[in-house]
This record gives structure tokens, C-alpha cells and sequence, in this order.
């Protein structure tokens, strides 16, 4: 992992909706800094504003306050920079997994040749593991097919960034196992930078460097951060036995039941 601290800022992020009864304050002073290659885990109670923070991060949603940088640029709107997962894959259903990824590979290399862009596609549906399933259309995926449809039409814009929002969050426990090791294989071998939005406080262990932990809103933001000591590339057996997987895992679910408490 690269040693630079500052390759993704979030600087004073905040975020308010006006209501009827007033303003209403979703994420307040939310500060943040991402090494370049760093993979990060946002967890947090429902509602907390986790997905706030990663589509103001995307260029989804409008901050109300601070700002965003990344690579030594402020950011606003959204960009091929940044490659987004949502929970659910959103695939057009009329097209297969190979014209799903395409879609995004024609918009990010408009000068490359038709054979270039199959390339591109077919390598990372390849990665993903449906080198032989690309002429499908969603219908005759699983679930878990298309969630790695949509993970390859994200890794194929060659992003910067990558921003997961629960992206295992509809998967039984071995699908979402195996993907999350899927995840991290690419995430390793093309030095992308992720953020990770989950509730599994399991998931953030094994598939981050650092986890921070938001408070509950109104007015979230930054709890406390947790790095994380296991090595990359992770082994998830090794994970599991590592002499201090409990204790971090235990620190994680106090911090979650304070933030009950509190609320």
C-alpha cells in the first residue's frame, strides 16, 4: 500500500435536507483520508448516513459542506475516476453481461476499436469468472452472477476509485464469502483504491485495511478508526486465527452497541 495519506480527502463533510420542521443534518464534519491502493470499510448503524457519504464520494449526491479531493484534484459530479457497486447490479435486462459492461468501456475509451474494447470486457469478466457466461442476459444469472457483472462493468472503466455500497448485502453467506475473496484478488492485482460501505462487521475484518465507524445520526461522522493488521493478499483462514481477530472484532461490535445506547 502506498505510504501517501492524502490520494482520496474528505474535508469537513457535511450534508442537510430542509424539512417542514427545519434543516435536517444527515452527516456533519465528516473528515477522511485514503492512501492510494488503502481499502476502506465504512460501517454504522441504519440510517447513519453511510451511503450519504459514499454518493457525495461518487459524485451522486451534493455536499452541503466541505469538500472532496482526489488525486490532488477537488472533485464534484460524478466521473469514470470512480467506479460505483450498489447492492443491487442495476443490469439492463434486455442486454447480456458482455453489452452491460460494454456500455461503460465505450464511454471511457470512445477511441479505441471495437476488438479493443471486447478486450477490455472480456478480461474482466474473465476476472470475475464469467468468461463463459458473457452472452447471458441478467434473467438467466444468480444473483451472485450479476453482482460480479456488476463488479466487472465497474473495474473495466480502469477507476481510480472504487465505491462499493453493500455490494454482498443480498447474498447468502458462501456466495458473499467467495466474492468478497474475488473482490480482493482484483482490488490487490490493480492497486485500486476502494471504499466499502457494510454493516457485517466480519466483511470490513477481512476485506480492509482500516475500518472507521460512524455515529449514529443525525449529524454523523467519524467515530473512531480501526486499522486493521492482517497482510495483503488476505487468506481468510489465517484471518480467522490471527491471534487478534476477536479483539478487533469485539472492539467493532462495542462500538455499534454504544451507538444504541446513545441513541
Amino acid at each position: 500500500m502506498d505510504t501517501h495519506e492524502n490520494f482520496v480527502e474528505l474535508f469537513n463533510l457535511g450534508k442537510t435536507y430542509p424539512t417542514p420542521h427545519g434543516v435536517h443534518v444527515v452527516v456533519e464534519a465528516f473528515d477522511l483520508r485514503i492512501a492510494k491502493g488503502e481499502i476502506i470499510a465504512l460501517i454504522g448503524h441504519s440510517g447513519c448516513g453511510k451511503s450519504t457519504v459514499l454518493t457525495m464520494l461518487a459524485g451522486l449526491t451534493e455536499s452541503t459542506d466541505g469538500s472532496i479531493g482526489l488525486g490532488n484534484r477537488e472533485i464534484s459530479g460524478p466521473g469514470p475516476d470512480r467506479g460505483v457497486v450498489f447492492q443491487s447490479p442495476c443490469l439492463l435486462p434486455w442486454m447480456s453481461a458482455h453489452d452491460n459492461v460494454m456500455l461503460g468501456v465505450e464511454r471511457v475509451y470512445p477511441d479505441a476499436t471495437s476488438e479493443e474494447c471486447d478486450r477490455i470486457v472480456s478480461y474482466y469478466l474473465g476476472r470475475v469468472g464469467l468468461g463463459d457466461s458473457a452472452r447471458k442476459r441478467p434473467r438467466e444469472l444468480s444473483q451472485g452472477m450479476q453482482q460480479r457483472v456488476g463488479i466487472a462493468r465497474a473495474c473495466a472503466l480502469a477507476p481510480q476509485m472504487l465505491l462499493l455500497d453493500e455490494p454482498f448485502g443480498m447474498l447468502d453467506s458462501l456466495t458473499r464469502m467467495e466474492l468478497q475473496e474475488m473482490l480482493l484478488q482484483i482490488l490487490d492485482r490493480d492497486r485500486i483504491t476502494a471504499l466499502m460501505v457494510t454493516h457485517d462487521v466480519d466483511e470490513a475484518l477481512f476485506v480492509a485495511d482500516r475500518v472507521v465507524m460512524m455515529t449514529s445520526g443525525p449529524a454523523a461522522r467519524v467515530g473512531d478508526i480501526l486499522r486493521v493488521p492482517f497482510p495483503r493478499p488476505r487468506n481468510r483462514t489465517q484471518v480467522l486465527e490471527h491471534p487478534q481477530y476477536y479483539e478487533l472484532r469485539e472492539r467493532l461490535i462495542t462500538f455499534l452497541e454504544e451507538q444504541d445506547r446513545a441513541a
